[in-house]
């Protein structure tokens, strides 16, 4: 079947061959860190928004230097971009669909992982990943993305205030769990961090390597026209002094009336596919079942 088919080369190309189920469902009654109900869970569950916010997180987040730096010193996305890939999305969606513990773990994967990471930036002064400062810039710069996705793709289910700054203080937890500080939990709180940080950004030529690297993604034809598509779709996400600082220059025409009716449109092909995510299925199922009752154990009377 078509739907099956596309479904299968999504989920390969974006998490690869093994989804890892047991990841999603068990134990029954776990809710994980948001539970079924949470607006993180309705966020996260939408394939395009998701694709399209996850490509302007990393464009934005690469005008950090010292971000970009760490990455282009000890990530191996030149070589290996689709590991890369697999390891991020499998990241989000552990964390966000995942049992307690399997979100727990690859929580600490990563943290353990971020205190091997040290260096020095341009300027020569000492860096290291588990900064609670630059996890704070990492994590906020991939919720504001996340969601802005969202807001443009959801059409009828778009979320109101209210629902926004809950989303936005949902996600921090994973923020949190990973050690950064000062994350922000509201719109308001977003909008002064934003102008806060903007003057430590810029552009660097890691920056612009990452990008064209990024729109120029795919291992086949079809892979790379999807990408080219999302990736133009994301650079509309962007606050305009941030494409401007990537020297990506698309007119406001062309961004609202061909890059995002486009992605919309292999949005909805995507969102129809993966009504289906295994997935999203095993997570609901684990969240939904009754816990499994124990029989035994009594003590002394």
């Amino acid at each position: 079947m078509l739907r099956r088919r596309l479904l299968r080369e999504i989920n390969s190309t974006v998490h690869g061959a093994d989804l890892h189920l047991e990841r999603y469902d068990r134990p029954a009654g776990d809710p994980g860190l948001f539970g079924a109900d949470s607006v993180v869970w309705q966020v996260h569950g939408h394939p395009a928004g998701m694709l399209v916010g996850g490509f302007a997180a990393l464009m934005l987040q690469s005008l950090h230097p010292v971000a970009m730096r760490a990455v282009a010193e000890h990530s191996d996305y030149r070589t290996d971009p689709v590991g890369r890939l697999h390891r991020t999305a499998r990241f989000v969606s552990t964390t966000t669909l995942g049992s307690s513990a399997a979100a727990e773990a690859a929580i600490a994967d990563v943290r353990r992982i971020h205190g091997y990471v040290r260096g020095r930036d341009a300027e020569g002064r000492p860096y290291r990943a588990d900064d609670p400062d630059l996890l704070c810039w990492v994590h906020t710069a991939e919720a504001a993305c996340f969601l802005a996705g969202y807001q443009v793709f959801a059409g009828e289910g778009r979320l109101g205030g209210r629902q926004c700054d809950d989303y936005l203080a949902e996600v921090a937890q994973i923020g949190q769990l990973l050690g950064a500080d000062g994350v922000p939990v509201s719109r308001a709180g977003l909008a002064r961090y934003l102008d806060e940080v903007r003057g430590q950004l810029a552009s660097s030529p890691e920056a612009l390597e990452a990008v064209a690297l990024l729109r120029g993604f795919g291992r086949t034809r079809r892979e790379r026209l999807a990408v080219r598509i999302l990736t133009n779709a994301a650079i509309g996400l962007l606050p305009a002094w941030a494409r401007r600082a990537l020297g990506v220059h698309r007119p406001w025409a062309v961004r609202r009336l061909w890059d995002r009716p486009l992605a919309r449109l292999l949005g909805a092909v995507m969102v129809w596919a993966c009504g289906l995510s295994p997935i999203r299925l095993a997570a609901t199922a684990r969240a939904r079942a009754k816990p499994a009752v124990r029989v035994g154990g009594g003590g002394a009377g």
